[in-house]
Parts: C-alpha cells; sequence; structure tokens
C-alpha cells in the first residue's frame, strides 16, 4: 500500500476543514464522503470526484476506503467508531472521542485488532509551544509541581454559532458545551503536560451567556497527587477572552501567554529557600528567560499525515508511533464529565470517574429536558443543513 483510501464520515465544518487538507496530503486518497443530510454528501462528492454515502453502515459495509474520519455530532463518535473498527477499517476520530467517560470505554474496547491503527484529532499537540512546556515540566526543570492555573476564556462563540444546528448546545445532540466542544483540545494538553487530578470540584454555569441548556462558563479546583493543585476556567460568552497558562514549580514558573513562553527561574529551590533564609520579606533570586518558539506546528494536517504514516508503516521494522492515540482520549472526557458531575451533584468528585454514575446522571438530564430550540433548517434526524463556516477564526 503506497495510499491510504480514506472517507470522511461528516461533511460539517471540521469535516470539510479535513476534506481540504486530503486534498493538499499524497499520502491518502478520498474515495467517498458521507453524511445524513443528502445535500451535504452529494455537495463534496460532486466537490471532490468522489462516491456520497447517506448511511455510514453501508459506506463501511461497501468496502471502499481503508480508513474513516469521524466528524459528526459527538454521540455518533462512539457508534460509529465501534462499526468501523469492527468492519476492520483505521480511524481517525475527532474530539472528544466521545461524550462521556463509558462510552469512551466501550470505543476504546472494541480496538481489538492491533493492526487497525485507532487515532484522535488532538491537534494543539502539534504545536511546538505545548511540546515545549511538556518537555520542560516532565524533564524536571520546574522541579516539584505546585500549582497548574489555565484560563482559556477566548473560545468566544456567538447565539448564531449555536443556533446554526439542531444538535448543538444540548445535552441529548451534544452532551454538554464549552467543556465537551471547544476544551477537549486544552483538558487533553493539560493532562498531557501534568497528569491526571485525584479529585476535582467544579461549578459550570447552565446557560449563562448564552440560550443554551449546557454549560458555557466553567471554574474547576483540581487536586493532584502528591499535594499541588489546579484551576482551569473557561468561557465561550467572554471577550476579549484569555488564554493563560501558568505552571508552578519549586524551581520556577512557566507562563504562556500572547504568544509567549516566559520562565521564570529560581537560583534556589523554594521550599529551600523558604525554610533557610533569615530574613522576613526574602525572595529566592531568579533568572527571566523567554523560551523562542517557532510556528504553531501542523494542526490537523500533520495528525493526518502521522495517521497516514502509521498505516502504511505499521508491518514494518520501525512503526511510525501516533501523535494522539485515541485511547489516551477517555483523560479529557473523565476530566470534563468530572467538572460537570461535580457542578450538578454540589461537591467535589474524585478520580478515577464513575462513568456509570455519570452516564446515568445524563440521561436523567435528557429525559427531564424542557428546551426548545430554534435552530437554522435543523433536520429530523438531528444536524442543521446551514453554510458552513470558515473556521480559522476558531481555533486559539
Amino acid at each position: 500500500m503506497d495510499k491510504v483510501r480514506i472517507a470522511m464520515i461528516g461533511i460539517g465544518n471540521i469535516g470539510n476543514l479535513h476534506l481540504g487538507n486530503i486534498e493538499k496530503q499524497p499520502k491518502v486518497e478520498l474515495t467517498a464522503v458521507c453524511d445524513i443530510v443528502p445535500e451535504k454528501a452529494k455537495a463534496a462528492a460532486e466537490k471532490y470526484g468522489v462516491k456520497a454515502y447517506f448511511d455510514s453502515d453501508k459506506l463501511l459495509a461497501d468496502k471502499v476506503c481503508d480508513a474513516v474520519i469521524i466528524g459528526t455530532p459527538h454521540y455518533f463518535h462512539t457508534t460509529i467508531g465501534i462499526a468501523a473498527m469492527n468492519s476492520g477499517h483505521h480511524v481517525l476520530v475527532e474530539k472528544p472521542i466521545s461524550v462521556h467517560k463509558a462510552d469512551c470505554e466501550r470505543l476504546i474496547a472494541a480496538h481489538t485488532d492491533d493492526s487497525l491503527v485507532f487515532a484522535a484529532m488532538f491537534n494543539q499537540r502539534t504545536d511546538p509551544v505545548y511540546q515545549k512546556i511538556r518537555e520542560m515540566v516532565q524533564g524536571g526543570e520546574l522541579g516539584k509541581l505546585l500549582r497548574v492555573n489555565w484560563i482559556i476564556t477566548n473560545w468566544f462563540r456567538t447565539q448564531t454559532y449555536y443556533d446554526s444546528g439542531g444538535w448543538r448546545a444540548t445535552w441529548a445532540g451534544e452532551g454538554g458545551g464549552v467543556l465537551l466542544n471547544q476544551c477537549p483540545h486544552n483538558l487533553d494538553l493539560l493532562q498531557w503536560i501534568v497528569g491526571m487530578p485525584k479529585q476535582i470540584r467544579g461549578f459550570c454555569s447552565i446557560g449563562k451567556r448564552h440560550t443554551i441548556e449546557v454549560e458555557d462558563e466553567v471554574t474547576a479546583y483540581m487536586v493532584y497527587p502528591g499535594g499541588s493543585t489546579g484551576l482551569f476556567v473557561t468561557s465561550t460568552g467572554e471577550a476579549p477572552g484569555t488564554n493563560r497558562l501558568e505552571i508552578a514549580g519549586d524551581q520556577g514558573k512557566l507562563v504562556m501567554e500572547n504568544g509567549k513562553l516566559i520562565y521564570t527561574r529560581n537560583e534556589v529551590l523554594a521550599t529551600e529557600f523558604l525554610r533557610t533564609s533569615k530574613a522576613s520579606f526574602a525572595r529566592p533570586p531568579i533568572w527571566n528567560v523567554e523560551i523562542p518558539i517557532q510556528g504553531r506546528g501542523g494542526a490537523h494536517a500533520e495528525v493526518l499525515e502521522n495517521f497516514a504514516d502509521a498505516i502504511l508503516t505499521r508491518d514494518s521494522d520501525h512503526p511510525v508511533p501516533l501523535i494522539a492515540p485515541a485511547e489516551e482520549g477517555i483523560k479529557s472526557v473523565e476530566l470534563a464529565n468530572a467538572m460537570l458531575y461535580s457542578s450538578l451533584m454540589g461537591r467535589p468528585v474524585d478520580l478515577p470517574l464513575d462513568g456509570a454514575a455519570y452516564e446515568a446522571e445524563l440521561k436523567r438530564l435528557i429525559a427531564e429536558s424542557t428546551f426548545k430550540k430554534e435552530a437554522a433548517e435543523a433536520d429530523a434526524a438531528g444536524p442543521a443543513l446551514a453554510a458552513e463556516s470558515d473556521m480559522s477564526a476558531s481555533f486559539n
């Protein structure tokens, strides 16, 4: 095999972005597109000269591709992903890999064939700034971790965005709001850099800034093994918004903001200095270093190429490792679920999260929902048939 035959399932905003990347990638060949809205599938099929499907099961049964990219509304990530792997297809799934932890476990359990490549679209792992932060934290440059704060409130979305699809920002259609749609990237990066907390207390505001039934503003407090703490703050209703990641350790502090990465390094460990200094108001001497970062990484296109390389080299002596194995996607979902569950229960929750308990709570929210949404041209099957938007302004 010198090219991977690939099909795109879900022709919305993100699906069209992927189609553009597929067209430019010489290691893959688009052979089919699929969407439950026939007009979307037909338009994409005509544009790219491939076959249109309106049912993913039919696409998978016809064996027209080696791999699929799943860019549908979130709940379908699980069912289509399981069907794709059961039928022998490689899978690249959009974030989040599933809506809730229990579905993540079901999806991951379907990956029983090691010859199949199963990847997640965590494209921000390709960004050099996050790679450098991870390298410094995990390499011990900051010493023992004390605190991590991420204020990520520049995920601004208008009411028009939420009204663009009947599935958006509903418990039944999307399973959550900012935590499930915008923040899977940030939550993935957070756990990728500093690991998973052992306890979370979440405060999630439901429809605080928009007419929606899910969370659009969140503050969460986290406690990590070893005693370090964390704060995660996000919103889709704040402008101009902030993107500031701050990680403090015994040896110093990293701050990422406004395109810069600043390292303030203690010449003496903070914990040592506070025990040994004879002065009441002294502080450890510091170095201030701006760490040069070039570019933003290859983003979605790089993850696509990596997915293709992993498939093409899987039987070789040197298989290409995945940037984001899909199995790791359960961690960001668990963080999002725990923040919501804690807020709904009004108490801290311990991790690992009880996935069955959260699934039951989500089903209760769906069953008791009285929210009526006015969506542009919403069809009975779920997604709206609406003009697709330029997504370039949506990425942080």
